[in-house]
Parts: C-alpha cells; structure tokens; sequence
C-alpha cells in the first residue's frame, strides 16, 4: 500500500493537512528565534542555552503530559496545547514589532511553547492509530514523518528569505512570529471538526492513580530492551551531534552567507531527511534492522564531523543533507519499534518517556556544543571544536553499542 492513500480517512487528512501549515510556522520559528538571539548576543552560549530552555519543560512535564494523554480526550488536549503556542507565538510577534523584546523574553517564550509541547505530542502520536486502521498505520507515520521533514526544509528557507528581506533586522523577525500564531488556527480547527472520538479506551474509573499510571509506562519502556538501546543511542547521537544552534555561528562568521544561507542550512536536514522518508516510503527497509540503524547512526556522526571542518558553503549544505537522511533511517526503526510493542492503552506514557530521549538529546546538546564553543579564544574555531568533537564522540559510541548490544545488532522486523 502506497503511505499517501492514508489520506482518503477524512480526519487523519484534516490534521495531515493543519499540521502540514503549523510545522511549518514552527520551524520558520525556530530558526528565526536562534538568528534573533545571535543578533542580540552573538554568543555561542547564549544560543546553546535555548537548548536548556526547551529541555527543562520537556523534562519536568512531558511524563505528566503522557500520563494526561492516557486518560482524557486527546483532541481537547490539543486544542488548549496548540491554543497556548498560538499565545505565545503572539506575544513574542508584538514584543519584536514594537522593539520590547530581550533575551529573557525570548528565552520565557520558548519555555511555555516546549511546555505546552510535552503534553501536546503524547495527545497527538496517541490520538494517530485512532484515525486510522491498524494496517494503515505504518503508511500514517511515513506521511507524518514526510510533512515533519517537509516542514524543516520549508520553514528555515522561508524565514531566511524573509530576515534576507528585511535587511536583518527584526522586522521579518516579526513576520516570522506572527505567521507561526496564525498557523495552529489549522490544527485546532481540525481536532475540533473531527468525527472520531479522542478519549482513550477504557472507562474514566478504572485508570490507575496518576503516580501508578506513570510507573506503569515507565516499567514498561525500561523493561523492553531493544527499546531501552535505541532510546539511549538516540539521545547520546544527537547530544553530542547536535549543533544546528551553531549555524548562525557557520552562515555568518566562517561561510559568510547570511540570513538566506543561514535558512538554506538550516533547511539542509529536513531536504536529506525527506528524500530518506520518500525512498522508505517505496522501498521499505530490510527485514533484519539492527546494522541499518547503527550504520545510520554511525553516518550521523560521521556527517556531522563534515559539518564542523567544511569551509565551503556546498560541502556544509551536503554534510548536513547526509545528516538528516542519516537521522531519518535511525527514526523509522525506533518508531516503527515503539509503534508495534506498545498496546494503545500505554502510548501516551511510552511517547512522553521517549520524548526525554528524542527530543532532550537534541536540545541539551545545543546546550553542550554552545557552552564547549564558548570555551575557545574565537567563536568560528570553538564552533567548529564544538561540531568535530560532536561527531568523533558519536562514531565512537556507536561502535560501542555495536560491540557491547548484541540485540540491537541482530534486531530484525519479526524479532
């Protein structure tokens, strides 16, 4: 079955659809936020530290947000969770036109935004199989996966040609701002159309007590082992090779590109990452996936280390190209994992636990490839320090797993 038939189920359209839009805006906000912030400080620290920003409500809330997602109406749930980045996206679009904004502000707006996230994607991976038959699943999550990659290629580009335009200044950075508000209008038009139901099987009195129902989906991820390896090799991958929070650091003082370049390379993973999600989506993986998805992982790394010593605009671009196709093998076979060993009744609690992983990889280790940028006498060699070092690190631990974990070099489809 080809992954874009998914598309004849009404509901699942409908949100395919919205959330093409509001990734989209999210990404152009992502990457308008890192160029605002180096226009402010043009500190590597500074830029890493949003990293920490979003990672300490993903750690303290997303678990709860599983837990929520398990037992309450998971379109509801969205619809408070995109309500709320709407706010935020406002707020921080006024701010920036009328020149109030300053680091804390941006920094508190990316907080509640990554707040509202950790209860937001548990209630929107958990409402998907609803959607949809279970054999169609598969072809659910390979589209979701394509407009999430479309929407990293789309978004930098587009907010680079927008800060291009404005000559730099925060004007565009505005625009940018106030695009990203309007887009979740879609989704929460979308989740309040659907005709399928959002809450959770099983009777509202027969949940366990939040405390039990947390210990429940975290006895269940730590006790599944092939799980346990590629959540760990996830997060350590992108914590040490994840410094795209550099990139204003690269387009700006070592390419000299500017803000277009800047969103060409911001965008440069996500092009990789979807023309890896297109080939997956014709010619499925092989049957035995452990070796693909450590070489993928391996790969990672090693692009990575392309990234930090290029010095030509083209190289980098294809470095970080390679990065994401990499990244995208990787995804499919722990989703495609996660999605088939996990009963509906936990897939809230398994995504929020996984979310510490697949998402607290990537932004403590902007954190950590900002802070070791830092250390240097310039920033141009700290940043390339921090993405070679990055890299190096990554490779090695690979090689480790694929010495040390038997279960994830054998692991094949039907176990």
């Amino acid at each position: 079955m080809r992954p874009y038939r998914v598309l004849s189920h009404r509901d699942f359209r409908w949100l395919w659809t919205s959330q093409l839009v509001s990734l989209t805006g999210s990404q152009m906000q992502y990457a308008a936020i890192d160029w605002h912030i180096y226009l402010l400080t043009k500190s590597p620290l500074a830029l890493g530290t949003v990293g920490l920003v979003r990672m300490i409500p993903i750690l303290s809330l997303s678990l709860w947000g599983g837990v929520v997602a398990d037992r309450r109406d998971r379109r509801r749930i969205m619809a408070i969770t995109q309500s709320a980045m709407l706010i935020a996206a406002s707020i921080l679009a006024w701010l920036t036109w009328t020149g109030g904004e300053t680091l804390a502000a941006l920094y508190a707006v990316t907080a509640l935004t990554s707040a509202a996230g950790s209860f937001d994607n548990p209630a929107r991976q958990a409402l998907i199989p609803k959607l949809v038959p279970r054999a169609e699943l598969p072809a659910a999550l390979s589209m979701n996966l394509t407009i999430f990659h479309a929407a990293m290629i789309g978004g930098p580009a587009l907010a680079g040609l927008m800060i291009a335009t404005s000559d730099g200044g925060t004007k565009g950075l505005a625009w940018i701002y106030g695009i990203n508000a309007l887009s979740f209008a879609g989704v929460i038009a979308a989740v309040a159309g659907m005709r399928t139901s959002g809450k959770p099987e099983g009777e509202p009195g027969s949940f366990e007590p939040p405390l039990v129902a947390l210990r429940q989906g975290l006895r269940f991820v730590f006790g599944t082992p092939i799980m346990v390896w590629t959540m760990a090799v996830d997060f350590v991958a992108t914590f040490f090779s994840a410094a795209t929070s550099l990139l204003p650091i690269f387009a700006d003082q070592i390419l000299k590109v500017g803000p277009v370049g800047f969103g060409w390379l911001r965008a440069a993973p996500g092009l990789g990452a979807l023309v890896g999600s297109l080939i997956a989506s014709v010619r499925p993986l092989p049957r035995r996936q452990g070796p693909w998805f450590l070489g993928a992982v391996a790969a990672f790394g090693a692009a990575t280390i392309v990234y930090g010593l290029s010095r030509s605009f083209l190289l980098t671009f294809l470095a970080l190209f390679a990065s994401g196709f990499a990244d995208l093998v990787s995804t499919v076979i722990r989703q495609t994992i996660r999605q088939l060993i996990t009963p509906d009744e936990l897939r809230g609690r398994m995504t929020s636990v996984n979310m510490i992983f697949f998402m607290g990889g990537p932004q403590l280790g902007e954190m950590e490839s900002g802070l070791v940028a830092s250390l240097f006498a310039t920033v141009a060699l700290g940043a390339t320090v921090s993405v070679v070092s990055g890299g190096v690190l990554t490779v090695l631990f690979t090689a480790w797993v694929a010495w040390r974990a038997p279960a994830v070099r054998r692991y094949a489809l039907d176990g």
